[in-house]
């Protein structure tokens, strides 16, 4: 067992057991049984060097063999990197992104690609599909992520001196203009008990989740073109809270009483096409045994072979399959 990405110390990844189920063979014919391309975005604290997302990306690839794997990175220093994670713009962050992976001559010219989020990571994936989507993610898969967001801060280690001041600025001012653009923990914080503050000032996850009076019509469009959309919560997270914010879930944290998606508004007015999805038997809620990130190489090969098999397309000019909404 293993852990990411919320812990600065990623343990390494097991070996793969060699018990997995064989696959046919690629085909060579113009219609091909191909791995579509994997994104990777890991979570606070974490940084793309890891050794825990190298362990990663190299079980996507024995899983499913000829998987190119992609790890999202916002600094070109892994220090700079895991500071993104606590210290930037999330909408300037998903921008960034958005035109790292149009940018990339393997992901660009795919027909698809699949997306796999860690933590906070699956929120920001998600927002990428909403907002830019190109080149487009098939299969979108978030382990233990913030999708309704935190109602409480993450506490930090002693030793942590970067997590720590932080911390103590998300405490001091929330909805202030400086926090909102600079924190970024502070940007998917949404407590149910200041829902006026939140829909005020939030910067990213009120859009995101289309909570304002006036929608994104594009961003419910653009979700809604998901083949299938993974959620898997922690059934014993403390590190991620609410936990049930995994499954779009509101939690009230003084009475406990949990609202599934189903039964939110969000939900049954379909602000982001879940309900659409859902109908589909696009959407899955599942949930993951232990705390917050602790991961295992057999659950791991299991889901990259359920949400990130070889896929039966034909090989069509550049973008020809996006143009066509195939995916």
């Amino acid at each position: 067992m293993f852990s990411l990405p919320c812990s600065l110390a990623l343990l390494t990844l097991f070996t793969l057991s060699a018990a997995l189920p064989s696959r046919p063979p690629l085909r060579t014919t113009e219609s091909e049984l191909t791995p579509l391309p994997l994104i990777i975005w890991h979570g606070l604290g974490d940084n793309y060097a890891r050794d825990g997302l190298k362990a990663v990306a190299s079980l996507a690839e024995e899983v499913n063999p000829g998987t190119y794997v992609h790890i999202i990175k916002l600094a070109d220093s892994p220090s700079g990197d895991q500071q993104a994670t606590f210290l930037g713009n999330v909408t300037e962050q998903v921008a960034q992104v958005c035109e790292q992976l149009a940018s990339d001559p393997i992901l660009s010219t795919a027909p698809a690609v699949n997306a796999l989020g860690f933590s906070q990571g699956g929120q920001f994936l998600r927002a990428y599909v909403e907002r830019c989507n190109f080149p487009p993610v098939r299969n979108l898969v978030t382990f233990g992520s913030q999708h309704n967001g935190i109602s409480h801060f993450q506490s930090c280690s002693f030793s942590d001196w970067l997590c720590r001041g932080a911390e103590a600025l998300l405490r001091s001012g929330t909805w202030t203009e400086f926090v909102q653009g600079h924190m970024v923990p502070a940007q998917y914080f949404r407590d149910p008990e200041e829902l006026d503050a939140y829909l005020e000032h939030s910067s990213f996850l009120a859009d995101i989740n289309n909570e304002r009076e006036v929608k994104n019509s594009t961003y419910r469009e653009n979700l809604m073109k998901l083949n299938r959309f993974g959620m898997f919560m922690f059934e014993d997270d403390i590190t991620a809270v609410p936990k049930e914010s995994a499954w779009f879930a509101e939690v009230n944290m003084t009475s406990g009483k949990v609202t599934p998606l189903r039964e939110r508004q969000l939900y049954k007015d379909d602000w982001l096409g879940l309900k659409a999805l859902d109908e589909q038997g696009k959407l899955d809620f599942e949930t993951v045994p232990g705390e917050h990130m602790r991961l295992t190489d057999t659950l791991l090969a299991k889901i990259f072979q359920e949400y990130f098999g070889p896929v039966d397309v034909d090989v069509p000019p550049s973008g020809a399959l996006m143009k066509q909404g195939v995916f």
